[in-house]
């Protein structure tokens, strides 16, 4: 069996350039700030803004460590340039080696987390200076499966991404004229030598995208989605991982002591009154 996850990208690119004028214009927000690392999903959210707001209004901010690859930067000013967008360049690595020189026993997952933390706390920095809101670029693959850093990548202002699997995404990349550079490198988050996701994951977009589509929106069970044949040994790990990462998806839960407790009953939509 083979799930379909086609898309119309032409339908998909105009909701979501539309989804991100209309929710930016409710809060009175017109510009837009990306963190452009040079892979797929900053690239295509950075296309995205760009026709949402005019690239004028768009900034693109690239921020290595210093073991991140050259790739990234290069991949990063493609994107400026086919965009047409505003960009800068801030260096982590003096803010990320100024607190992992005191905390010398961390692992890569550490210092990986600590670096993508670092990056958010630029991009917010520099929204306020721009009076612009930060695009997100996490994609449904990445939340489903918890790949990404809690407050870090995974933070926003509004994401446009967080419903397309990356093999959808991909789809609207090709549409939007993203480099064949980007489409075609492995993804990574780049926080380490050699780290590509589907290597760390130990399975492909490709499948687990089916294996996700099956399990959240058509809400198969996982012996069902085995018994139309796909391994075994994956459906499981994915359904762990899924259920293990939720906390992830959700805002901090809130010890309930009065009538009324956000997130729990006082559950009002964010454009409340306008």
């Amino acid at each position: 069996m083979k799930v379909d996850l086609t898309i119309d990208p032409v339908f998909v690119a105009g909701f979501l350039v539309d989804f991100l004028k209309r929710e930016a214009g409710k809060f009175g927000f017109s510009k837009g700030v990306v963190g452009l690392s040079g892979g797929l999903d900053s690239s295509v959210s950075a296309f995205l803004a760009a026709k949402a707001y005019g690239p004028e209004n768009v900034l693109g901010i690239m921020m290595p460590y210093k073991t991140s690859s050259p790739h990234s930067i290069t991949d990063a000013e493609e994107v400026v340039k086919k965009t047409g967008i505003k960009s800068q360049k801030i260096e982590i690595t003096a803010m990320v080696d100024a607190y992992l020189e005191q905390v010398p026993e961390a692992d890569k997952v550490r210092r990986g987390n600590v670096m993508a933390r670092c990056r958010m706390i630029i991009l917010f920095d520099q929204s306020q200076k721009e009076r612009a809101l930060v695009i997100g670029t996490s994609n449904k693959s990445e939340a489903m499966l918890g790949y990404s850093t809690w407050f870090g990548d995974s933070a926003s202002s509004i994401n446009p991404l967080g419903d397309l699997y990356k093999t959808q995404e991909r789809q609207l990349a090709t549409y939007l004229g993203v480099p064949e550079s980007v489409l075609k490198k492995k993804p990574s988050a780049d926080l380490w030598a050699g780290q590509t996701v589907e290597g760390e994951l130990g399975f492909t977009y490709e499948l687990a995208d089916q294996i996700l589509y099956l399990l959240v929106d058509e809400r198969w069970r996982a012996d069902e989605i085995i018994e139309a044949g796909f391994p075994a040994e994956t459906v499981k790990k994915i359904e762990k991982i899924v259920a293990a990462s939720q906390y992830k998806r959700a805002l901090p839960t809130i010890a309930k002591l009065s009538r009324r407790t956000v997130g729990i009953d006082f559950q009002l939509s964010r454009d409340w009154s306008r």
